[in-house]
């Protein structure tokens, strides 16, 4: 295998991974009567998932698995533009593969019924946990992916001495994310996340995916150009 087919591969398995960490923790331990996880435990899946998977293939891939981290990084000169076509197909099939996993299982049960909601797919509206709407679900993704990209691209700078602990400070942040966003959106930041339910579930999850797309890419460049902005003004000042 090539370096790229293995980086590929990488982040097929790691967007696996994140989805099936966090969307299968919130499918089968969330609401559990008395001793689910809750959102509190979502979050911490989530943030699990990344920093694990992170540890697991950074050397490999970069351990990207999000397309709006990908699109960010080489926004900020980090990682080549030829690439980022190959890296979003294979975080959107490793999400897709993860999600139809989690509805296999889910479906073991004799009770089980597909909800519109279901799979913690991603939404506005009668789709958001809260009930909130477009607009502060959109700026919610795009301020919070942002945040997520001055995380990122910091933790791994290479004027960073502390590199080797980048995964757990970006654990941290996608757990943080998500305390913030899941009454919003269910918290996406991530296209892949988003897309692998929305397929599954269909209808209203599917028809709102744009959002969950535009949103957190949208919010990965400004997050690439804030950072690489304030970088530059760190060093001149320095």
């Amino acid at each position: 295998m090539t370096q790229l087919s293995k980086a590929v591969l990488a982040e097929a398995l790691g967007t696996f991974v994140l989805v099936l960490g966090g969307c299968g923790s919130a499918v089968f331990a969330a609401g559990i009567a008395n001793v689910g996880i809750g959102f509190l435990g979502v979050s911490f899946a989530f943030g699990l998932s990344v920093l694990i998977m992170a540890y697991a293939f950074s050397h490999i891939s970069g351990a990207h698995f999000n397309p709006a981290v990908t699109i960010g990084l080489a926004t900020a000169g980090r990682f080549e533009m030829k690439h980022v076509p190959h890296y979003i197909i294979a975080q959107v099939l490793g999400a897709i593969i993860a999600a139809a996993l989690i509805a296999f299982i889910a479906g073991g049960r004799a009770d089980f019924v597909m909800a519109e909601n279901g799979l913690a797919v991603n939404g506005v509206g009668n789709l958001s946990p809260q009930g909130y709407h477009l607009m502060a679900g959109f700026v919610t993704e795009v301020v919070l992916t942002a945040v997520f990209l001055w995380v990122i691209l910091g933790s791994t700078d290479s004027a960073h001495q502390h590199g080797k602990f980048a995964p757990i400070a970006i654990g941290l942040a996608l757990t943080l994310i998500h305390l913030i966003s899941i009454p919003i959106t269910n918290t996406s930041v991530n296209p892949a996340r988003s897309t692998g339910p929305a397929i599954i579930v269909g209808g209203q999850a599917l028809a709102q995916l744009w959002i969950f797309w535009l949103a957190p890419i949208l919010g990965g460049i400004l997050g690439a150009i804030s950072y690489k902005l304030v970088r530059v003004h760190h060093h001149e000042d320095a």
